[in-house]
């Protein structure tokens, strides 16, 4: 596995985040509770959003002054639970769109541990300003799609 940085970095219209297992993480039998891919999962989305805006910070501001107090919150997820994860496993989470429409996106995430595929979601998320479902403002939108086209190829 390569050096990824803190925040994870994007890789040909992927966002890679490394994560390692702590015991908090686990069940008693010291693997990996299911509730806790929820939470790596999530930090694989905060990322790669937050690096979308590190990347292209005035598409951020101009998301901003287009719709303010935005947020992206889950609509929906299917999730496979493949292979189990153990305390002191380095991780990686990988978040790409896999669709892009209107007020919403849909991301495919995986947990892997080297080749080895442990979990597989797809997370519908759900653009929202003043507690509604708003379109997806064009700047982002393009730069999602940018992802998913790097993806896809």
């Amino acid at each position: 596995m390569t050096h990824v940085p803190l925040d994870g970095e994007i890789r040909d219209g992927r966002h890679v985040l490394a994560v390692r297992v702590y015991y908090e993480d686990t069940d008693f039998t010291g693997i990996v509770y299911h509730a806790s891919y929820l939470r790596f999962l999530e930090r694989g989305r905060t990322n790669y959003l937050r690096l979308l805006g590190a990347d292209h910070r005035a598409l951020f501001e101009a998301t901003e002054q287009e719709a303010p107090g935005f947020a992206f919150v889950v609509r929906s997820m299917n999730i496979e639970f493949l292979k189990p994860a153990r305390m002191d496993d380095v991780l990686e989470i990988w978040s790409e769109p896999a669709e892009v429409r209107g007020a919403s996106l849909t991301l495919r995430q995986r947990v892997l541990r080297g080749d080895d595929v442990l979990t597989d979601a797809n997370v519908r998320v759900a653009f929202v300003c003043g507690g509604r479902a708003r379109p997806i403002p064009k700047p982002l939108r393009i730069a999602m799609r940018a992802d998913q086209d790097a993806a896809q190829r």
